[in-house]
């Protein structure tokens, strides 16, 4: 095999855990090599909904939320159904302060603070996504010790480092430690059936580098694959959404109701995305309405992409009526069961609760019901997709690899979507940006400090 190149770390993948992985690395003293198979930086961390979830920021202070770790990590294993790694949820939350001042430092503008699922208070702290992988890009393109090679996919995992194809061409690049931030594998067909069949029904989504390269070659080294049964599907995307968009909107959190095309509820609104996915996909054509009334609509949040209610409206994904029969109309939903189905929860909003489902907040306990009952109203029509894979190698807290006897796998660090063992059972608005960058940075970290151990 003809080596092609040399570096103390190689990072595999150029989306957000990637990138943080390579400065992280590059800032303790390692010559780094960031490979991308795609022709530019960002993955799926560039067309996520950009909510990063960190507790205590000066964001949240500015709008008076009173948040900190300890809250963080409750609410972490109350999603997660007791099903995480209580190190990795540790580990994370000791250091998402800290990540948070370290993106505003490599120039990632955070706008504001919005509330999401499985959130007790507000913390999804919003970012443009384009504009947090580009300030990230800069400053790697500007680092004398780390060189990007794109339009480079890894292969495989070699004694002497990884290899590669080049744009065709392959090589071998010696390396002592080697980090995967490949990405998940929502489009990788024979992953998806293998390890999620019940979610055939669902959209594929995700940049379209996300095919489980990285996942396949570390688990031929050996590696164990954690949480892969809970591999569920995202509720809120639009039917019409490209495969390489985000396409999410959420109006359920603000005050919404979800129907069906019978116009009838189907589950509490307030629960995780994560839930609502797989409730979604049982649904007649798995197709399903947010409906929502004028209150909701004012609640539209221009630089938060799954709350940008007006611009959903604008570009006619968003259905608008002055009343509810001519919105089941130009919906497709069955008009009396709609009405009905209206009236009827108003009067439990109007309670405080609602016994059908037993819905008594917006999202996770924070805020509380009200009607839908200012014209006009509105209908998101939306299906559920597999966007996110939320599943994969199970690692320890220095980001390390580990075998399936629970060893680490000798020079092999593991970063962001990849990686198992943090989600569990649910998901929380937020954190799987917030992992990527954390871990990224903490994998990144360790993989410089074996390579300076390494034998020269």
């Amino acid at each position: 095999m003809e080596t092609i190149g040399h570096a103390d770390v190689v990072v595999a993948g150029g989306g957000l855990a990637g990138c943080c992985a390579a400065l992280e690395a590059a800032e303790h003293g390692a010559r780094v090599l960031l490979l991308e198979k795609c022709a530019g930086l960002g993955g799926t961390s560039r067309i996520s909904g950009g909510a990063i979830a960190f507790a205590g920021t000066e964001l949240q202070q500015r709008q008076q939320i009173t948040d900190s770790p300890s809250r963080l990590l409750e609410d972490l294993r109350r999603c997660a159904g007791g099903q995480a790694d209580e190190k990795l949820l540790a580990a994370f939350v000791a250091e998402q302060a800290q990540t948070f001042n370290w993106l505003q430092h490599q120039g990632v503008r955070f706008s504001s603070v919005q509330l999401g699922s499985g959130q007790s208070l507000p913390r999804s702290n919003r970012v443009d996504a384009a504009q947090m992988i580009d300030a990230l890009a800069v400053n790697i393109n500007r680092h004398p010790m780390i060189r990007v090679m794109t339009s480079c996919a890894i292969r495989e995992l070699h004694e002497d480092g990884v290899v590669v194809d080049d744009d065709g061409r392959n090589g071998l690049i010696k390396t002592s430690a080697v980090v995967l931030c490949s990405g998940g594998f929502s489009r990788n067909e024979e992953l998806i059936r293998r390890h999620a069949p019940a979610l055939a029904r669902a959209q594929r989504a995700g940049a379209s580098s996300c095919t489980g390269d990285g996942l396949t070659i570390a688990e031929a080294r050996g590696a164990a694959l954690l949480d892969m049964e809970k591999l569920s599907s995202t509720f809120g995307r639009h039917p019409a959404a490209s495969p390489d968009e985000n396409g999410l909107l959420h109006p359920i959190y603000k005050g919404a109701v979800a129907v069906n095309v019978h116009g009838l509820r189907f589950a509490d609104e307030s629960q995780s995305y994560k839930v609502l996915g797989d409730a979604c996909l049982q649904q007649p054509q798995a197709l399903v309405f947010q409906i929502f009334d004028h209150r909701v609509m004012q609640q539209s949040v221009s630089d938060a992409a799954t709350s940008n209610f007006a611009a959903a409206l604008a570009d006619g994904r968003v259905i608008a009526a002055d009343d509810l029969d001519s919105l089941a109309l130009r919906a497709g939903i069955d008009a009396a069961r709609l009405r009905g189905t209206i009236n009827r929860y108003n009067q439990h909003a109007a309670a405080g609760h609602d016994p059908d489902f037993g819905r008594s907040s917006l999202a996770n306990g924070n805020g509380t019901l009200q009607p839908v009952a200012q014209p006009p109203y509105y209908a998101y029509p939306c299906t559920s997709a597999i966007l996110g894979t939320y599943c994969g190698l199970a690692t320890d807290t220095a980001g390390r690899v580990l075998d399936t006897a629970g060893n680490p796998v000798a020079g092999l660090y593991a970063a962001g979507e990849i990686t198992g063992g943090f989600h569990g059972n649910g998901y929380m608005t937020g954190s799987a940006l917030a992992k990527a960058a954390v871990f990224g940075r903490i994998a990144g970290r360790h993989a410089a400090l074996e390579s300076a151990k390494a034998p020269a």
